[in-house]
């Protein structure tokens, strides 16, 4: 399979890691040998027919962190990759934009029109044309993918629509920000204030120096509106979730909780077509108590009952189990058989 790799930051490189680790195991187990024709970043791009040697790439973008300087790069952006050079699946790694979609929504558009299966981690054009990127996919007779771009290794969306396929989802609801999480777990064990608990959260990577995105809900929402999409049907975008987040807890209201018998916790929520984000009470013995940077999800099914998946939600490694699998996927779906149909 001649895969393009477009953005090569924390994602992308944790790909080309992992490839690299398991490559004999593609090609033993599924007969699937996945060679990197090109791979693009803001600076440029690298090309070769062949497979691009990826231990030079890594080595790269280490020493200077710029596509650009690995011998024969060439200046072409994401686009002009994805129409010039031969491929059957591009990997979509940009950063999410939830404000407009760029420029992965241009990057999954083009691919598909070009006859080209898409793989992402890139939650930003899910969240604002999740229908339209369906359509385009349908239409053009390709297979678009992205586990990666909720709960990173817990497979949820895969869960939902492989495993549980004969079940209706009525709700799901679940921790879906590793960032909040942590927070809110430390508050909890240690009483301390939200402030001291998130500058540790920084100090240790855990939290952006800008950590708004996670700690205003803001991710859980964008990850909700996809499980909404993509499991529930609904049509649902970001302006459609009510949000809160989880500013405005104190150590005060964690003590209340702890001596009832609660924690609390940023949830997200979709049921009767109504997504939600918010901290609420949940019980100690609940299946959603769990602690760290963990997420969870629980699925309300009409056959199964309730089913809860938990485990890693983010990590360069973690995040690429989704995206191998989901590679997989397309592979064993027909060994690059452009149908645009799920298959069991």
């Amino acid at each position: 399979m001649r895969v393009q790799i477009i953005g090569f930051g924390i994602i992308g490189k944790g790909f080309a890691a992992v490839l690299k680790d398991k490559r004999d195991v593609l090609r033993q187990r599924y007969g699937l040998d996945i060679k990197v024709v090109s791979i693009s970043d803001i600076t440029g791009t690298v090309v070769n027919e062949n497979g691009v040697d990826i231990q030079k790439a890594l080595q790269v973008m280490e020493k200077s962190g710029r596509l650009i300087d690995y011998p024969g790069a060439v200046e072409m952006g994401g686009l002009e990759a994805i129409e010039e050079v031969d491929a059957d699946l591009v990997l979509e790694f940009t950063p999410s934009n939830i404000k407009t979609g760029e420029p992965g929504l241009s990057h999954m558009l083009k691919a598909m029109e070009h006859g080209k299966h898409v793989v992402t981690s890139n939650k930003g054009p899910l969240v604002l044309k999740f229908r339209t990127l369906k359509d385009t996919a349908a239409k053009n007779n390709v297979q678009f993918k992205f586990e990666a771009t909720v709960g990173g290794a817990v497979p949820i969306i895969n869960l939902a629509k492989e495993n549980l396929s004969c079940d209706e989802i009525v709700a799901i609801e679940g921790i879906l920000n590793g960032t909040t999480n942590y927070i809110l777990t430390r508050m909890h064990k240690e009483e301390r204030p939200f402030e001291m608990v998130l500058k540790e959260a920084q100090e240790l990577g855990i939290a952006e120096t800008d950590p708004s995105y996670d700690i205003d809900g803001i991710d859980t929402a964008s990850k909700l509106v996809i499980l909404a999409n993509s499991i529930m049907g609904i049509n649902a975008t970001y302006q459609d979730v009510k949000i809160q987040g989880i500013r405005k807890i104190t150590p005060e209201a964690i003590e209340l909780a702890k001596d009832d018998g609660y924690v609390i916790k940023l949830i997200g929520e979709v049921k009767d077509s109504h997504l939600e984000v918010a901290p609420r009470l949940v019980p100690v013995t609940h299946p959603l108590n769990v602690e760290g940077v963990l997420n969870v999800a629980l699925l309300k099914t009409d056959v199964a009952g309730d089913i809860t998946i938990v485990g890693k939600g983010a990590g360069a490694i973690e995040t690429n189990s989704a995206v191998l699998s989901d590679i997989i996927s397309v592979w064993r779906n027909g060994n690059n058989r452009n149908d645009g149909k799920d298959y069991p």
